[in-house]
């Protein structure tokens, strides 16, 4: 016996749970010492660094055993809250059954069956390929589109997010995330909603594609009536493609299965999804698109591997999704978030003309923006002009800290630079989480227009700290 293989068998057995309890107290100190040094800094500057030890559907609870309403589902990611008990079983389900999973030369049953049921949802659609994230679907959607047309230029709209991969990233309208990684593959960025922009970028013929958010995530800008439509049109006649990123808002997050369904006879050539359709467990990614597209990129036995990913398809991320759209079709999550999202809209649109500080609520379904705006008031004024005077965005960072920190409501601003929060909540929320969620923000809105020591005093440290970080 090796020297390594007798200190292998002399070994404790591996115990995940023993070693989270001996060590999970470090969690920030090992973030800060092997990982993105920037994220727990963060934190404890706006009192984020909080410890969960538990959850469930769309609560979180400390070790004190206190209740946190999540707003944020993981950036999307939890559209059926945190362990779902059909996901849950799914998974405990494939592992075991021990299958023969990633041989690379076989066809498993599991990859064909979610794309089957996936396909149900876009009826248009032919074909899926399977990665590993959002950013992945749309490098595909990417690829795919330039290879089916042979172009090479890809169009999207100011403020899209579309992922930060390299190809993502050059769709990206946001310059903050680009820079310092560029050159980035040639690109074009229009307006959101405007129709003659996108005809000149066109008629240059050398436009692959447009991809686009049906609502953007950034500032969540929703598209115009009818654009969706009247883009696919200007699309067709000069051959290029429409891609519809659903990463975010696929999947039910607006009160339909995808987001672009709600403009009438828009039928995208290529669809990207991925977040919720995890179930919140493994991470997938999938492009949906039209055969003849497919049949473009894998165009010869040569080219079968042209395009792949080392653990897409894989068996634990399949029977996720199956799981994930299984209880979709069967507990009504789609009908349940536009109900709830409407109720949720309604109730925090009430509030607009009651607090000058709020400007307004958009959004569909349970994706939904709250924005702040200058106030009429002259003591309300001076205050908001200190805090867009140091940093644009710091009142609404100042609404997100207190719903956290007095009321445990965990909630994002939208995108830097902006006075929006966004609401994206896992789909299973209920009307009590409506209440508890309107009744905070009422209370934290109260205290801002009051002049509330705690909100604005914070507002000063979070001034202070953007200026002194120019």
């Amino acid at each position: 016996m090796t020297t390594a293989e007798s200190a292998s068998s002399q070994a404790a057995p591996f115990d995940l749970g023993a070693l989270l309890a001996a060590r999970g107290a470090e969690r920030y100190e090992l973030h800060s010492r092997y990982l993105n040094h920037q994220l727990p800094r963060m934190l404890h500057t706006i009192g984020f660094d909080k410890v969960y030890e538990r959850a469930e559907g769309a609560h979180f609870w400390d070790a004190g055993g206190n209740d946190y309403l999540d707003m944020l589902a993981g950036f999307g990611v939890m559209g059926l809250g945190r362990h779902h008990p059909v996901v849950r079983q799914a998974l405990h389900d494939v592992l075991d059954l021990q299958l023969a999973d990633l041989t690379r030369f076989d066809c498993p049953p599991l990859p064909g069956l979610l794309a089957e049921r996936l396909l149900v949802h876009s009826p248009h659609l032919d074909r899926v390929f399977f990665g590993n994230s959002g950013t992945e679907a749309v490098e595909g959607a990417l690829k795919f589109a330039r290879c089916a047309t042979g172009r090479s230029r890809v169009l999207y709209c100011e403020h899209a997010f579309h992922g930060l991969t390299v190809g993502s990233l050059s769709v990206n309208g946001e310059a903050s995330f680009r820079d310092g990684f560029g050159p980035l593959l040639p690109d074009g960025a229009v307006a959101l909603g405007d129709l003659d922009a996108l005809e000149r970028e066109l008629r240059r013929g050398d436009v692959a594609a447009l991809i686009v958010e049906p609502v953007q995530g950034k500032g969540v800008h929703e598209a115009p009536p009818g654009y969706l439509r009247g883009a696919q049109e200007l699309l067709r006649k000069y051959g290029a493609l429409l891609i519809a990123d659903e990463v975010q808002t696929g999947l039910g997050r607006t009160g339909d299965f995808y987001a672009y369904q709600h403009d009438e006879g828009v039928e995208p050539d290529l669809v990207c999804v991925a977040k919720a359709l995890s179930g919140g467990y493994v991470p997938v990614g999938a492009t949906l698109g039209r055969d003849w597209i497919f049949k473009k990129v894998f165009s010869s036995m040569d080219r079968v591997l042209v395009h792949s990913a080392s653990f897409g398809s894989n068996a634990q991320a399949m029977a996720a999704g199956l799981a994930v759209l299984w209880v979709m079709e069967n507990e009504g999550i789609v009908a349940r978030a536009r109900a709830t999202g409407e109720l949720l809209k309604s109730r925090l649109a009430q509030l607009v003309g009651e607090y000058e500080l709020l400007a307004d609520v958009r959004g569909r379904g349970l994706m939904i923006g709250v924005e702040f705006g200058r106030p009429r008031s002259l003591r309300l004024r001076s205050r908001w002009a200190m805090l867009q005077a140091a940093r644009k965005g710091l009142f609404a960072q100042m609404v997100v800290v207190p719903l956290l920190q007095r009321h445990r409501i965990l909630t994002q601003v939208s995108g830097d630079h902006l006075e929006v929060i966004k609401l994206i909540p896992p789909l299973v929320i209920d009307e009590g989480d409506v209440d508890r969620f309107v009744g905070a923000f009422r209370a934290v809105m109260d205290d801002a227009h009051n002049g509330g020591g705690l909100v604005w005093d914070f507002g000063k440290t979070l001034a202070k700290q953007a200026v002194s970080g120019r």
